[in-house]
């Protein structure tokens, strides 16, 4: 396999070693804990040598980017999140043939994953500083700021390897949720004045306080907040949806069959999760990055950007529109909610064919496990048939669902960005559930067995 002859440099690469012992609930708590502090640590670090006039670019996508501008973490999971979409691509296109159901392929995976990391990181840092979107005092500071990025990407990748195999749930989706949920208090109860508006309170709830007071309340300022509150209540609907297909373990004994217990097997209306949105956010961004570097090089094939933003061509075009956009240039919203709805569609199916959760793949864990359907003879064509019925149009159903979620909260400036709320829905709800399964375990040893 090509990939192999790269084992001596993963080999080179420093690795978080998993525990060694079954680590208890407490234990995944104070690690995931200690994690998210240092995460909000490093987001106070600033970026030594950045100008007062630096533009953040990538506003829209902040909080899918985990990252905190002007800080040393300002690239957040954006070069982590980019080497998974390529190294999806080329698995699900069969450039590189991995059997991520193998333990030998899926390390080769993850190692390939994270040099591709380190490379994107430089690459995205370079660009960043060389094209004027970080600015620096003066080019003296350029180099120093471009290490400080690298840094600041490489200590993030770190910590989600450790938060992966010694707390709970994912770093990436750990601060995502972490930074959505600080933007949305924020946002909604900052009651420090502002120096630029000094008569204006930012927050949400406390301006429409001061405007009750001064007499002309302005209810509008609360819309953001009123469409967090709807997203959140959409996206907790959607986590919960179910298909529930009956099954049955069925044994043979003597001259008849024995049912064993029946139950359900649940498929999530979610099926691919929220990581198509993730992915998708990452490749705008990536597209974006791609416009400015085009720019600079003297062939804005992409479209030109002024003062960090995009201002003509496709990179304009796949910038997040705001809800005025719709009424001045309807075109523009159609063409960015199109392509972001075929990429979450394209990454929803990739995603669960590579990640082992396809038609197939689920019916030959069954048929292993001894599951059957109802009033079907156990076999495992039978099983594959009853799954590519539901499983593939649960995967663009999905897709298509968080993908108009997304863009419609976006276009409302939803408080911590429609894409953000929809993001950390998911992934609480997720972490609820490891969290409970843990605990289970914890007060009820023998369930250990079945659960893990």
């Amino acid at each position: 396999m090509f990939l192999e002859k790269f084992k001596p440099l993963f080999a080179l690469i420093p690795q978080v070693k998993s525990p060694t012992y079954r680590q208890g609930f407490k234990d995944k708590i104070k690690w995931t804990g200690i994690i998210l502090i240092l995460y909000f640590f490093l987001c106070q670090i600033p970026l030594y040598g950045l100008s007062n006039t630096a533009v953040d670019q990538f506003q829209s996508l902040r909080a899918v980017l985990a990252g905190s501008f002007s800080s040393i973490m300002t690239l957040g999971i954006g070069p982590i999140v980019t080497s998974s979409i390529v190294l999806q691509v080329l698995v699900g296109t069969k450039i590189l043939n991995l059997d991520l159901s193998k333990h030998e392929h899926k390390s080769l995976f993850q190692s390939t994953q994270k040099v591709l990391a380190v490379i994107i990181t430089v690459f995205e840092a370079l660009v960043l500083v060389k094209t004027g979107n970080l600015t620096a005092i003066d080019s003296s500071y350029e180099w120093i700021m471009l290490l400080q990025l690298v840094i600041g990407a490489i200590l993030i990748l770190y910590l989600d390897e450790v938060i992966s195999k010694w707390g709970f749930g994912s770093g990436v989706g750990l601060f995502i949720a972490a930074g959505v949920s600080q933007t949305i208090v924020i946002r909604s109860f900052n009651f420090m004045p502002n120096p630029s508006s000094p008569d204006q309170l930012p927050g949400m709830i406390p301006h429409f306080i001061q405007s009750i007071i001064s007499g002309s309340p302005d209810p509008s300022v609360l819309v953001p907040l009123i469409a967090t509150i709807v997203v959140f209540l959409i996206a907790v609907y959607g986590e919960s949806m179910r298909v529930e297909i009956p099954i049955s373990h069925g044994q043979m004994k003597g001259h008849g069959r024995i049912r064993g217990n029946v139950g359900k097997y649940p498929l999530k209306f979610i099926y691919a999760s929220n990581m198509p949105v993730i992915l998708t956010s990452a490749l705008l961004v990536n597209v974006q990055l791609m416009a400015a570097t085009f720019q600079r090089m003297g062939f804005p094939i992409l479209g030109t950007v002024s003062l960090g933003r995009p201002i003509s061509g496709i990179a304009l075009y796949l910038t997040t529109p705001q809800f005025d956009i719709l009424m001045t240039n309807p075109l523009r919203v159609l063409v960015y909610a199109i392509f972001f709805l075929a990429c979450c569609i394209i990454f929803s199916i990739l995603w669960v064919e590579i990640g082992g959760l396809g038609a197939d793949k689920i019916a030959e864990q069954l048929h292993s496990s001894g599951i059957q359907i109802p009033g079907f003879r156990s076999s495992k064509t039978q099983l594959k048939k009853i799954m590519r019925r539901y499983i593939p149009a649960l995967t663009v159903l999905g897709g298509v669902f968080v993908g108009l979620l997304a863009f419609g909260a976006d276009l409302t400036n939803a408080a911590g960005g429609g894409t953000g709320v929809l993001l950390t829905v998911g992934i609480v709800y997720k972490l609820y559930e490891e969290i409970a399964q843990e605990q289970l375990m914890d007060m009820h040893p023998l369930f250990r067995r079945f659960l893990e």
